[in-house]
């Protein structure tokens, strides 16, 4: 079993697939990653030697910021724009869409399951006896 960044990778996948499995590792930074170690990119997690684990394993701890200080940097940046009270951080407390996206349907992940409101059906055209 083979455990980079506190992470431990599929053994049946590729390294360059499997790499994308710790937390801030995309494809592209998998890629430069392969390219600097010299480790095939083809090659399965099970049948890399001790050297290239070595290898991939420093070049992730000196060069990429993964896990858990990325997941914290990104939550104080978070905290910040709540702080300061920025339209961003604003759309964060409350959460709803950040980036500029319509609410007046869609945004359906952000806001949760429906809230029904009373009298709000079949009012067009509708006639009350």
């Amino acid at each position: 079993m083979v455990r980079i960044a506190g992470v431990d990778l599929p053994q049946n996948k590729p390294i360059r697939v499997a790499l994308l499995y710790i937390y801030g590792i995309g494809i592209t930074a998998s890629q430069k990653i392969l390219s600097v170690t010299g480790v095939d990119a083809g090659i399965r997690v099970k049948d890399l030697t001790d050297t290239d684990i070595s290898k991939l394993r420093d070049i992730i701890t000196n060069e990429y910021q993964v896990e858990g200080d990325l997941r914290r940097e990104v939550q104080f940046n978070v905290k910040r724009l709540i702080e300061i009270g920025c339209l961003r951080g604003t759309r964060h407390r409350m959460n709803l869409p950040v980036h500029g996206q319509r609410t007046r349907t869609n945004a359906r992940t952000r806001k949760g399951l429906r809230k029904t409101v009373a009298g709000r059906g079949q009012r067009r055209g509708a006639t009350k006896k």
